[in-house]
Parts: structure tokens; C-alpha cells; sequence
């Protein structure tokens, strides 16, 4: 993928409020379930984990699992333009 490409799917991933939501959470909470987030956004789990899976996919967010429970945490390090956004939640 081109580099215009792939800031073209950033970008279009970043531009929804639920998400920004999502991700101000995290930036606010390190670790947590996707019950969590859904309760502190008010949105539905399935909502919720929905749009946690669109930020995956961009390498916004990362899981690790503890039994039945799946936990989402910010990746280390995002690409720009996706750190600068985060910079200003």
C-alpha cells in the first residue's frame, strides 16, 4: 500500500467521534475491557467492540487476554498522524 493510501485509511479510520472516544478512554485508562469502554462511552458492547476492531486493524490499539476477558490497550507507539491526534485528546 502507498504511503497516500495508508494515511488516506488512517485518517478515515480516526474521523469518527465513537472512536476518539474510544481512544481518549484508553489514554485515560491504560488497560480495559470492552464492557469498560462500552459503560464509559455509552455505546453497546457490540457497538463498542466493533469499532475497537476498526482500530486494531489500524495498529491504534492492542489486546491481551486474561482468561474469558479481552483487554484493550493503546499501542505504543502510533504512526502520524494517529499520535498527533492522540496527543490532543
Amino acid at each position: 500500500m502507498d504511503k497516500f493510501k495508508s494515511l488516506e485509511r488512517i485518517l478515515k479510520v480516526l474521523a469518527n467521534r465513537r472512536r476518539l472516544k474510544i481512544l481518549k478512554y484508553l489514554k485515560d485508562h491504560p488497560v480495559a475491557s470492552v464492557s469498560e469502554i462500552a459503560d464509559a462511552i455509552d455505546l453497546s458492547i457490540q457497538s463498542t467492540s466493533k469499532h475497537l476492531t476498526i482500530l486494531k486493524s489500524i495498529q491504534a490499539v492492542r489486546t491481551k487476554q486474561s482468561s474469558l476477558l479481552v483487554y484493550y490497550y493503546l499501542a505504543e507507539s502510533l504512526d502520524e498522524p494517529g499520535g498527533y491526534i492522540l496527543s490532543i485528546l
